[in-house]
């Protein structure tokens, strides 16, 4: 496992959204954008619907690949490349809760019993803040 450095740490504790990539039966990739934190130097993430494409392809193939962009400064980014260690169905709805706090400021509205917390353990992990101002053209 990859230790993660500070900034990577910082993008995963505030409300920044993932990307998360895993890998179709086909080989094809399959992106989806995620709510992510952490737990030290390991990622989590949670799916109501552990029969969705992206628990389907990491019970299958635990590899996945994540980018993760600053909400405040999108020119603040990290990529993560590693795999799924652990699925946790116990305490997998309050970790949830903690996570859609962080980004929604409420616990998680969705009840689901069946819900799956995935730990992901980091092989390569990269972090580059680019020197931009992040001013969109106003149309």
């Amino acid at each position: 496992m990859t230790a993660l450095p500070d900034e990577v740490r910082a993008l995963l504790d505030g409300p920044n959204y993932a990307h998360l990539a895993t890998v179709m039966s086909d080989g094809a990739p399959h992106v989806v954008a995620v709510w992510a934190g952490r737990e030290n130097d390991q990622i989590v993430l949670y799916t109501g619907n552990p029969s969705s494409t992206k628990s389907r392809n990491i019970q299958r193939d635990p590899r996945v690949s994540l980018s993760i962009v600053g909400h405040e400064d999108p020119y603040q980014r990290a990529h993560i490349r590693g795999r799924v260690v652990e699925a946790r169905t116990v305490g997998a709805l309050e970790a949830m809760d903690t996570l859609s706090v962080k980004y929604t400021g409420e616990p998680f509205p969705f009840r689901n019993p069946g819900g799956v917390l995935y730990v992901i353990e980091a092989d390569r992990v990269g972090f580059s803040h680019l020197p931009f101002v992040h001013r969109p053209a106003q149309r």
